[in-house]
């Protein structure tokens, strides 16, 4: 049986993702909890997280605390992860997540990370360099901790590149500006993201198009934009898609964004078109905001959520 190429995914600010439930929550109220837990996250463990439950090997690197790495690495164990994370001084920084699922809604409140040394930065570089020489694919995703430089994606982006890797971005801010430079080959922006990027609003879809589009002059050769419930267009050179979902009961959005950037890359891995790649992506998306924690559950199946999305193909 041919041998799955591997992923990497690149999470530099991870964090332990404490969820609690509290129907019908009130800003300035008092609140009860119904549920609570806690789970290894950030953006790239998320992607990860999916693609690995899809079958595919997934290597993870970024920075984890060494104090508190063990949930993360617990994990990663479960998932048949490979782990590759430098650990630096002082511990991962927790995110709270309130969800409300009887007025569905999720609140984020989110700790800054620890800030990594240069010799963390160096470390990491090291790891990296050696997996782009064999790894066709890598993701880069989620913010950057306090003291590292907004290069730091883009000379990431150069060193994969150089090597013959390609490289999916979800990212924003300066970061996100300058690693463009690098030419990712996809990026996936939400609407409030691009919508920032190209500081002004984006109110019809015409406009959404234009403005990836603009993207894809600077050398990017997917731009996948996710809209929420209303799905996402994906949009290359010489096709645009959009993808719009089944409704569902929304249990949580937090990582649904995380989740269709791994269907994506997983679609490219098995050379599927774009409309098929939008099908599995928007399918991930789906599965997510139905369940709390990252990954793909075995049920629903997800073949049958991929036959409840619907595709239109918008002339180019």
């Amino acid at each position: 049986m041919k041998t799955r190429p591997s992923i990497v995914t690149i999470t530099l600010n991870p964090a332990i993702d404490q969820t609690v439930t509290i129907p019908d929550f009130k800003v300035g109220g008092v609140n009860r909890v119904g549920e609570s837990r806690c789970d290894a996250g950030g953006k790239g463990v998320n992607v990860a997280a999916c693609l690995a439950d899809y079958g595919l090997p997934v290597t993870v690197t970024g920075f984890l605390g060494e104090e508190n790495p063990r949930i993360f690495e617990y994990f990663f164990s479960q998932k048949k992860i490979i782990d590759r994370f430098v650990r630096i001084a002082g511990s991962t920084r927790t995110g709270i997540k309130i969800v409300d699922d009887r007025n569905p809604s999720t609140t984020d409140i989110n700790f800054p990370g620890q800030a990594p040394s240069q010799t963390d930065l160096q470390r990491l570089l090291e790891i990296i360099a050696p997996l782009s020489t064999r790894c066709p694919w890598f993701v880069i995703s989620g913010s950057i901790p306090a003291g590292v430089p907004d290069d730091i994606y883009r000379r990431i982006i150069e060193m994969i590149m150089a090597n013959g890797g390609q490289v999916a971005l979800d990212s924003s801010g300066e970061a996100f500006r300058q690693a463009l430079d690098a030419k990712p080959a996809l990026i996936k922006p939400n609407i409030e993201e691009l919508e920032a990027f190209c500081g002004h609003p984006l109110k019809t879809q015409a406009e959404i198009i234009a403005a990836a589009r603009g993207l894809l002059d600077r050398g990017v050769r997917t731009v996948v934009v996710s809209m929420g419930h209303l799905g996402a267009l994906f949009v290359e050179t010489d096709a645009v898609v959009r993808a719009t979902p089944p409704q569902v009961q929304v249990r949580s959005t937090v990582g649904a964004g995380d989740a269709m950037l791994s269907g994506m890359v997983a679609g490219k891995i098995e050379a599927r078109s774009l409309m098929d790649c939008a099908r599995l992506a928007t399918a991930f998306s789906v599965i997510a905001v139905t369940r709390i924690g990252a990954g793909l559950p075995t049920e629903p199946p997800l073949k049958s959520i991929e036959d409840q999305i619907t595709l239109n193909v918008i002339p180019a």
